[in-house]
């Protein structure tokens, strides 16, 4: 499928990149996004969590500090809250445009993150149909990479995972930022043994999220996981 097709195809298309940390989420959105512009596209790229004015307020709360004391249900809601915000103000008047939403993490994440925790994933589905209604992904890419080669990605060892989640409590990380990954928050800071699990949930959501989701391999450089993710999209329901 040339460019043009693709174009055409995703006009319209809501498109979410998801997967463990380090898997490379955001750099395959950015490439899809800088393709799909170059062709004369309009894309637009919401931050999930945030992304609006209040969702931004939720995600400092859900990010920025030590969340060993939240209950997971609250946790889950307040990922959905945001996200049910985002729809509203962001993703339904983008789609209703005929813009392409590509987007990094989405309810799929809050599956596999809150799943991991504990939180049934079917139930997290339940609260996304609340939250969103059916403006669920036409397509999600899920980037498989393994725990340690992820971690290794973002400059972290997996054997430091959980060891400085008390040194934020009550204090934002200043310095976390989309880019600057060292500051780990308040998910990345967990232990391996969470991101384990984290991985094996996302392997497990096809079973039951409403919509397509693929499993991408992840490993190697980017141009090679950019021509595998470009496969799927070609897939994309028109």
């Amino acid at each position: 499928m040339d460019v043009e097709q693709l174009k055409d195809r995703l006009r319209g298309k809501f498109i979410v990149f998801d997967g463990p940390d380090g898997c490379g989420k955001s750099t395959q959105r950015d490439m899809v996004a800088d393709v799909l512009r170059r062709a004369g596209a309009e894309v637009v790229c919401p931050r999930d969590p945030g992304g609006t004015t209040i969702g931004d307020r939720i995600r400092s709360v859900l990010l920025d500090y030590d969340l060993s004391a939240m209950n997971v249900n609250c946790e889950a809601l307040l990922f959905m809250a945001s996200r049910a915000q985002l729809m509203a103000e962001v993703i339904e008047p983008a789609l209703a445009a005929q813009k392409t939403v590509l987007c990094t993490r989405f309810i799929s994440a809050t599956c596999a993150y809150q799943g991991a925790a504990g939180f049934d994933p079917r139930c997290v589905v339940e609260l996304g149909r609340f939250a969103i209604g059916d403006h669920w992904p036409d397509l999600t890419i899920i980037l498989d990479v393994d725990v340690d080669e992820g971690f290794d990605r973002i400059g972290r060892k997996s054997h430091h995972a959980g060891k400085n989640r008390k040194k934020f409590s009550g204090q934002p990380t200043l310095f976390q930022n989309e880019d600057a990954e060292s500051a780990p928050d308040a998910m990345e800071a967990r232990p391996i043994e969470f991101h384990r699990r984290v991985r094996k949930m996302f392997h497990e959501i096809h079973e039951y999220y409403p919509t397509p989701v693929v499993i991408v391999d992840a490993r190697g450089d980017a141009g090679k996981v950019h021509k595998r993710v470009l496969e799927c999209l070609a897939d994309v329901p028109g």
